[in-house]
Order: C-alpha cells, then sequence, then structure tokens
C-alpha cells in the first residue's frame, strides 16, 4: 500500500517503525532493571505494561506498513498511553518505581536511564504518529 502513496510515507513508516525497535530496546534492559532491584508492579499495571507499553507499539509498526491510518493512531495511542504511564511512576508519585529515589544499586543508573529514555522515544513515537497521520490523512 505504501509504494503507491510516495516517499514522504515510506520515510514516515520506516521513522515509526524504527521509533518503535529503538523504544523496544531500551524497554528490555529497563524490565531486567526492574526485576534486578526487585520493584514489583500489581497485576493490572503487569497488563497495561504488556499490552500498551510492549505489543501495541510493535503491533503499531506492523499496521503502519499495511493499513497505515490505523498504524499512525495506534502508535499515537500506544506511545502517549506509555508516556502517561512511565512519567506517572517514574517521575511524579513517590514509591517503589520512581526514579528519583531508587537506593544505591548496581541497576540504579540503568533503571534511572532507560526511564529517561523511554520518555524521549514515547514522545517522539507520539509527534511520529501524529505526523504519520497528518500525512496519510492529505495522501
Amino acid at each position: 500500500m505504501l509504494a503507491k502513496t510516495g516517499k514522504t510515507s515510506r520515510i514516515n513508516a520506516w521513522l515509526g517503525t524504527g521509533i518503535v525497535l529503538l523504544h523496544l530496546l531500551i524497554v528490555v534492559p529497563h524490565g531486567v532493571a526492574h526485576s534486578n532491584l526487585q520493584i514489583e508492579m500489581n497485576q493490572w499495571q503487569n497488563v497495561y505494561i504488556l499490552l500498551v507499553i510492549n505489543l501495541l507499539p510493535l503491533l503499531a509498526a506492523f499496521l503502519i506498513w499495511k493499513r497505515p491510518p490505523a498504524g499512525y493512531w495506534l502508535l499515537l495511542i500506544s506511545m502517549t498511553g506509555s508516556l502517561l504511564f512511565g512519567v506517572y511512576y517514574h517521575f511524579i508519585v513517590p514509591g517503589a518505581d520512581n526514579a528519583a529515589t531508587l537506593p544505591e544499586h548496581a541497576w540504579t543508573h540503568t533503571f534511572q536511564w532507560s526511564a529517561v529514555l523511554l520518555a524521549i522515544t514515547e514522545l517522539l513515537g507520539m509527534a511520529i504518529g501524529a505526523i504519520g497521520l497528518r500525512s496519510v490523512s492529505r495522501g
């Protein structure tokens, strides 16, 4: 479908796919840091993390190539949900998941840096989703 829509659409699709893959590369060490720091989440948070933060962006990257409007919508929604969840728990609410209040540990810096990098990739993912939507609505 994208081959018919031009160079800009392909660039947007590659950007969307790239940000999802970069996000995944950051999610993995962040999850490992969670485990090593013994930061446990409750059941609804684990389901949210699995679906919204891990699986939906991957589905969005696939859909961007097959059904661009749906893919960009899903990218925008999943990255917005990921950003809100992460910023709230990593930087606002006090608790074991707050990056600023972690005790010193071998995995503390990995957790902190990955929390910041996740927020950056999620913000970029939101922007790419919005730009992609705008592009396909004009195309």
